[in-house]
């Protein structure tokens, strides 16, 4: 067994113990930070997911929440649930709920997948922006479907049938997606992605068919992200398509971006960061020192400013001041250029050696 599969097994079996034994504990007690855990968890998953696409196969998607949409799950909740459980126990069997959640996890990211392909392979002969606005056009489409099929709740939204979304399934799904992704680039056959993002047209001269590839990154990426919804629409319990609009694509980009295209450990430090950090700005713009900061400063330069409090609590200027510094200062991300930097040291140490 490899090391990877080994600390895959470990991760899984140790977040098994801990749903069994701990958590009904620390939602009981600390819900609100349970609740931020969870977002994490969903988070992670679309960013490593995408980071498939975005950092190692060198494209730019801007349609992951159209793939994350919840609502083939929550449709196939809705309608099989019932007919699953009672074939099972019934919902006070905690068995019985965790397959429910597994078939409507595996139906949604089987439908994002599906949803990858058709997309995938007429647009991936496309690059950079035009396949960016190819993507975000889908995810829009995905968005006005839902907003006008009245089967899907239509614009009042859609109510989710069960409450099935724990600690185990959202960070064992992370942790498999993070597994399948290192693994796939990391593979003899997974150099090709690398190979299409650094020179797409020296790849095809050598003989690699990088449409194939950038599809099976796309088809790849959209299942986890489809997974990510179906955990996603079982934990609010309530869906819109605004909460899946171009703004919910952003956030995940900014998470790629930030973290460093085609580093894993970069993508996942900016989920973690970029989930806990508007909810810490939201906790300081309720704060006096806000108030008074700002009360300090108008008076010190004679100006009027505009509200603090309603900036902190605005994560789109935030991520925009965020991009800006990181273009500025590290285009490649926080964790962009750690491969290079271990190649060059190790070359340094070879020569002195």
């Amino acid at each position: 067994m490899s090391k990877a599969r080994l600390l895959l097994g470990i991760s899984l079996a140790a977040l098994l113990v801990f749903s069994l034994f701990g958590e009904s504990l620390v939602i009981t007690r600390y819900a609100y930070y349970y609740d931020i855990f969870i977002n994490i968890g969903i988070n992670i998953i679309l960013a490593v997911s995408l980071n498939l696409v975005n950092g190692y196969t060198g494209q730019f998607s801007l349609g992951h929440a159209g793939f994350m949409a919840a609502y083939a799950a929550a449709s196939w909740s809705n309608h099989l649930d019932p007919f699953i459980l009672n074939l099972l126990g019934g919902p006070q069997n905690g068995l019985a709920t965790n397959i429910a959640l597994l078939l409507s996890m595996s139906f949604g990211g089987l439908l994002a997948a599906i949803a990858g392909i058709a997309v995938g392979i007429p647009s991936l002969r496309l690059k950079g922006d035009y396949l960016a606005i190819v993507t975000l056009g889908f995810g829009e489409i995905i968005r006005t479907a839902i907003l006008n099929t009245d089967f899907l709740g239509a614009a009042r939204g859609l109510r989710v049938t069960g409450n099935y979304t724990n600690f185990f399934w959202t960070f064992g799904t992370a942790a498999v997606a993070i597994y399948v992704v290192l693994s796939m680039v990391n593979s003899t056959f997974g150099r090709g992605f690398l190979t299409v993002r650094d020179d797409e047209i020296a790849a095809e001269a050598m003989g690699i068919n990088s449409t194939r590839y950038k599809v099976l990154a796309f088809v790849v990426g959209a299942l986890f992200a489809g997974m990510a919804g179906a955990l996603f629409g079982h934990f609010t319990l309530f869906l819109t398509p605004e909460g899946f609009n171009f703004f919910k694509s952003v956030d995940v980009v900014v998470m790629v971006i930030l973290g460093g295209m085609g580093s894993t450990t970069g993508v996942i430090v900016a989920a973690i960061l970029l989930t806990i950090l508007p909810e810490l700005l939201r906790a300081l713009a309720h704060t006096d020192f806000i108030a008074t900061s700002q009360t300090a400063i108008e008076a010190v330069l004679k100006i009027h400013l505009p509200p603090l409090q309603g900036l902190l609590e605005n994560r789109l200027i935030l991520y925009s001041v965020l991009l800006i510094t990181m273009m500025l200062t590290r285009p490649q991300g926080l964790f962009g250029d750690l491969a290079g930097a271990r190649r060059r040291v190790k070359s340094a140490s070879h020569g002195h050696s």
